[in-house]
């Protein structure tokens, strides 16, 4: 592998959202083009760290703007103080049970470092910042049009005013 990362992968190069697939909790395959036209907020998610009880937070905006559009991904990752060392199953029902979560959930990614998934890179780089997200709970709001970015660190809880302005401005 060159010492050298080019400046933006061909995965930022994606025209938009809808150019990238994800496996769901369950391991079926979802094209991120099924939620064309709605606004996505997706989000790296933990079972073991102390922001996660931000999932409340995350699926009380589900509840509360879904009908207008809304739709929320969390992806499990374990990139951040082994904080997400179950499997998919186990963080299925750690989600159901504990949080009542019925947003959709995908199957552990990488969202970090040289095997960051081709759908983070492509956040990162439309966020217009290119730093690594910071830890768990990051997010990113994808406008209707799959192609405007907005992120957010770990700080900026589910509720903070500044990820409810985004939601609803790209909501309209």
């Amino acid at each position: 592998m060159p010492a050298h990362q080019p400046a933006m992968s061909p995965s930022a190069l994606a025209p938009d959202l809808y150019s990238f697939r994800y496996k769901d909790i369950d391991g079926k395959d979802v094209p991120m083009s099924a939620y064309k036209g709605r606004v996505v907020l997706i989000v790296n998610v933990a079972s073991k760290c102390g922001l996660t009880p931000q999932y409340k937070g995350l699926q009380n905006l589900y509840n509360k703007y879904k009908a207008k559009g809304l739709v929320i991904v969390g992806f499990p990752a374990n990139d951040f103080g082994g904080q997400e060392p179950g499997t998919e199953a186990e963080i299925k029902t750690f989600c159901s049970t504990k949080y009542d979560v019925t947003f959709p959930m995908a199957s552990k990614i990488v969202v970090t470092g040289s095997g960051k998934s081709p759908l983070y890179q492509w956040l990162i780089a439309k966020s217009g910042r290119d730093d690594e997200i910071e830890w768990n709970f990051s997010k990113f709001v994808v406008g209707r049009d799959g192609k405007s970015v907005v992120r957010f660190s770990p700080k900026s809880t589910p509720e903070s005013p500044e990820v409810i302005a985004a939601i609803e401005k790209a909501l309209g």
